[in-house]
C-alpha cells in the first residue's frame, strides 16, 4: 500500500489507513515502547508503527495522582492478571496489574521515580549485559530528566531538560509524613533529599513523576510529541497475533484490529516491548521460546530458545498498619465527606490529597550485618488495605502504613502461555521465597519496620501498632506468607546474558539467533533492580534506540541472525 501523497500515515485518526511496510514496528506503548516510539521517530528518516492492546490514556483517574486506587483494578485499562497458587505465600493467587492503555504501567503506577542502586547495572554487566554498568547508564538517566525541585531557600528551580518530569513534592506532603523522617534520624538511617542524588542509602521524600499536580507519563513526556509527526502511525486497542518470521530473520507482525487481521512488514526490526508478561507470551505463541512448553500448547517451534519466560524476578512486601494519634490521610479520605472536599479541592486547584501519590517517605537501608542496602522502606499516611477484590480499602480512623521489600531477590518464576490463543492469559508462576536466602530477607524486612516503629517519633503518634516484640521468627515468617504482597516490579523474562542457554537477549537487546528482533522493556533486565521499576525500564529503551538507530546505519543484512 501506497502512502497518502502528503506522507501521512496518521491523517490525524486512529486506527487510520497506513503503509503496511515500515522501518520498525513496536508492540506495546507502555513505558519503553513511548521511548521508542519518540526517538525512532525523531530525525524523520524512518517510519514506525507503534500497537497498543489498550486505549487512550486521556481518563481522569490516569491523570489524577492518586488516581491509581481506581485503575488498580480497572479492566479498562489493566490486563487484570491473576498469578498461580503460589506455595511460597500459602498457596495464595496473588493479583497483578499490568498497564493495558497507552503509557502502559507508567499510566497507573504510583509515580515513584527510582533509579535503582549503582550495584544493580555493575551485576547487570557481570551477568552479561556489557556496557550497561553504572557509569553509562547514569549519564542517560541525566539527559532523560528535568529536576523540579526546592532551593536551599525555598523556592522552585528546574535541573536538566529532559523529557522526563520529576518532581519534589514536600509541599504536598501530608504533615504527618515529617514524623517518619524523624523516626529515621533516630533509627541512624541518612536522610536525604533526593534518592537520586549522589548518595543513595538512606531514607526521603519520593520524588514523583508528576508535573503540576497531574501524572506525568511516558505517553506525556515522549508519545504525545512523537504523535504530531509524520511518519509515526499508533494504532490502539490492537491484540498482537503473532510474530512473522522468514527462516531466522524476523519480517513483521500480524495483528488483530477491528475485526481485521493485518500482517505488517518491518523492513528493519520488530521491538517487542509489551512488559514482563506480555512480551515473553508473545515470543511463545510465535513459535519462540522454550521446546516442552510451545509444543504443550500446541505451537509450532520456529526457534527453540529455552529462557524465554524463565527467570521471573519480583519485589514482594510486607506492610504493617497502625492507628494514630494525629490526622492523617484518613481523615480525609476514609469517608465520603472528605472524598468529596478533596475531589473539589483537586478540580479547582490541582492541590490537596488527589494531587501527591500515596507513598510519600522511602529510601534503600541495610539490615542487620549487610554492608550495602538490601531493603526498600515505604511510609505512607494512611492506613488500608486491599481486599480480596483488588479494591483498596481505607480505614476511617487515623493511622499509617509503615513497609518493607528485600531489594533483590533470589527467587525465581516463570511466565508461560496456557494457551496459542493470544487472548489467554499466560501462567505466572511466582515462585515466592524459595530460596533460604529469600526466607531469611523476610524475617529481616519484618523486622527493620519493627524497628522504626519503635522510634520515639512513631511511637508518640501511635495510637495502637503490630507486636512483633513477642513473636518467634518462625511466626514472623508465617504472617509474611500469609500477607505479604507483590509490589508489580515483574521484571528480567527476556534477559540479557551472554548466551542463548542462560539469557534470550544479548547485550545489544537483541533476541538470540534471530535477525531483526529485540526486546525492550522490563522483562529485558539481567537482574531486577533493588527499587521501583518504571525509570529503569526509560532508561533502558533510551539506550536501546540508540543501539537500534546505530544498526540502522549499516546495510540490512538478510538470511542470518545478527
Amino acid at each position: 500500500m501506497k502512502a497518502p501523497e502528503n506522507g501521512c500515515v496518521n491523517c490525524g485518526k486512529e486506527g487510520a489507513a497506513a503503509l503496511e511496510t515500515f522501518d520498525f514496528i513496536i508492540v506495546g506503548a507502555g513505558s519503553a515502547g513511548c521511548v521508542l516510539a519518540e526517538r525512532l521517530t525523531a530525525s524523520g528518516a524512518h517510519r514506525v508503527l507503534l500497537i497498543e492492546a489498550g486505549g487512550d490514556d486521556n481518563k481522569f483517574w490516569i491523570k489524577v495522582p492518586l488516581g491509581y486506587g481506581k485503575t488498580y483494578d480497572d479492566p479498562a485499562v489493566n490486563w487484570c492478571y491473576t498469578a498461580q497458587a503460589d506455595a511460597g505465600l500459602n498457596q495464595r493467587h496473588a493479583f497483578w496489574p499490568r498497564g493495558r492503555v497507552i503509557g502502559g504501567s507508567s499510566s497507573i503506577n504510583a509515580m515513584a521515580h527510582v533509579h535503582g542502586l549503582p550495584h544493580d547495572f555493575d551485576d547487570w554487566e557481570d551477568a552479561g549485559a556489557k556496557g550497561w554498568n553504572w557509569a553509562n547508564v547514569r549519564e542517560t538517566y541525566a539527559a532523560l530528566e528535568t529536576q523540579d525541585e526546592f532551593d536551599d531557600f525555598g523556592k522552585r528551580r528546574r535541573i536538566g531538560n529532559g523529557p522526563i518530569y520529576v518532581s519534589e513534592l514536600t509541599d504536598r506532603m501530608h504533615p504527618f509524613s515529617q514524623h517518619f523522617l524523624d523516626a529515621a534520624r533516630e533509627a541512624g538511617w541518612p536522610v536525604r533529599k533526593n534518592l537520586n542524588a549522589e548518595a543513595r542509602a538512606g531514607i526521603a521524600p519520593l520524588r514523583g513523576t508528576v508535573k503540576h499536580g497531574r501524572r506525568w507519563s511516558a505517553a506525556d513526556a515522549f508519545l504525545r510529541p512523537a504523535r504530531r509527526r509524520s511518519n509515526l502511525q499508533v494504532v490502539t486497542h490492537a491484540m498482537v497475533q503473532r510474530i512473522e518470521l522468514d527462516g531466522r530473520r524476523v519480517t513483521g507482525v500480524t495483528y488483530q484490529h477491528q475485526g481485521r487481521s493485518t500482517t505488517a512488514t518491518a523492513t528493519r526490526e520488530v521491538i517487542v516491548s509489551a512488559g514482563a508478561i506480555n512480551s515473553p507470551q508473545l515470543l511463545q505463541i510465535s513459535g519462540i521460546g522454550p521446546v516442552d512448553v510451545l509444543r504443550r500448547n500446541g505451537v509450532e517451534v520456529r526457534h527453540a530458545l529455552s529462557q524465554v519466560g524463565q527467570g521471573l524476578q519480583d519485589h514482594l512486601a510486607i506492610s504493617y498498619q497502625f492507628e494514630a494519634t494525629e490526622p492523617t490521610l484518613n481523615n480525609r479520605l476514609g469517608n465520603w465527606l472528605g472524598k468529596m472536599v478533596s475531589g473539589m479541592k483537586y478540580l479547582m486547584t490541582r492541590n490537596g490529597p488527589l494531587s501527591v501519590p500515596i507513598n510519600q517517605v522511602g529510601g534503600f537501608v541495610s539490615s542487620q550485618n549487610n554492608k550495602r542496602p538490601d531493603l526498600q522502606i515505604y511510609c505512607n499516611p494512611m492506613s488500608y488495605r486491599v481486599r480480596s477484590d483488588g479494591k483498596p480499602d481505607v480505614a476511617m480512623s487515623p493511622g499509617f502504613l509503615l513497609s518493607a521489600q528485600p531489594c533483590r531477590p533470589t527467587s525465581r518464576g516463570e511466565v508461560t502461555i496456557a494457551s496459542s490463543d493470544p487472548a489467554a492469559a499466560p501462567e505466572i508462576k511466582p515462585n515466592s521465597l524459595s530460596t533460604a536466602e529469600d526466607r531469611s530477607s523476610a524475617l529481616k524486612a519484618a523486622r527493620t519496620v519493627h524497628r522504626l516503629a519503635t522510634m520515639p517519633s512513631i511511637r508518640a503518634v501511635t495510637r495502637s501498632a503490630p507486636d512483633l516484640d513477642h513473636q518467634s521468627d518462625d511466626a514472623v515468617l508465617e504472617d509474611f506468607r500469609a500477607r505479604a504482597a507483590s509490589v508489580y516490579h515483574a521484571s528480567c523474562t527476556c534477559r540479557m546474558g551472554d548466551s542463548a542457554d542462560t539469557s534470550v537477549l544479548d547485550n545489544r537487546l537483541r533476541v538470540h539467533g534471530l535477525a531483526g528482533l529485540r526486546v525492550i522493556d522490563a522483562s529485558s533486565f539481567p537482574n531486577v533492580t533493588s527499587g521501583n521499576t518504571n525509570a529503569p525500564v526509560m532508561m533502558l529503551a533510551a539506550r536501546g534506540a540508540d543501539m537500534i538507530l546505530e544498526d540502522a546505519a549499516q546495510p540490512i543484512r538478510h538470511g542470518g541472525a545478527l
